[in-house]
């Protein structure tokens, strides 16, 4: 019993462990794209997971204590109300961790380069077409990948 309370580091190597995990794969997270974080396909889910499982033992070490994993649950929890915090108050601080709306058409016109760059396939975009009701290119007044990895579509009428 006393086992689930015995720490195999100190508490503070916990905090450190999690802040160096959570930023790196946020940053990470952030560089892959919107899509990474918007509409999950069964291969992103399976990248979670497996993301998860990679980092691990990056977190608790050799620790298995319950006191361990609470510690970097309350750290984790904190950080993500941190980043939630921050972002709700500095315009700089969401763009960099949330990112800007990227436009992907406008009046009639599609580019096929950032949609690349923003890695939307044509799939993707022809369903948020059919979505918005839009069979034709040209009826496109604008078309933005959200930060949130949605396509927002604006037709204009003929």
């Amino acid at each position: 019993m006393d086992s689930l309370f015995e720490l195999a580091m100190p508490w503070w190597e916990f905090v450190l462990r999690a802040v160096a995990v959570y930023v790196v794969v946020l940053v990470l997270v952030r560089l892959t794209g919107k899509r990474t974080v918007g509409q999950f396909t069964p291969f992103d889910l399976l990248l979670v997971v497996l993301l998860g499982t990679a980092v691990q033992n990056s977190l608790i070490g050799e620790d298995t204590s319950l006191l361990g994993g609470l510690i970097l649950a309350a750290t984790l929890l904190g950080l993500n109300w941190g980043v939630g915090f921050v972002t709700a108050r500095s315009q700089a601080a969401d763009r960099m961790v949330e990112g800007e709306p990227v436009v992907l058409a406008r009046k009639g016109e599609v580019f096929w380069e950032a949609l690349r760059r923003q890695n939307v396939s044509r799939a993707d975009f022809e369903s948020a077409k059919r979505k918005a009701h839009c069979d034709d290119d040209r009826r496109i007044e604008i078309a933005v990948l959200e930060t949130s990895g949605e396509i927002t579509l604006i037709t204009r009428e003929d």
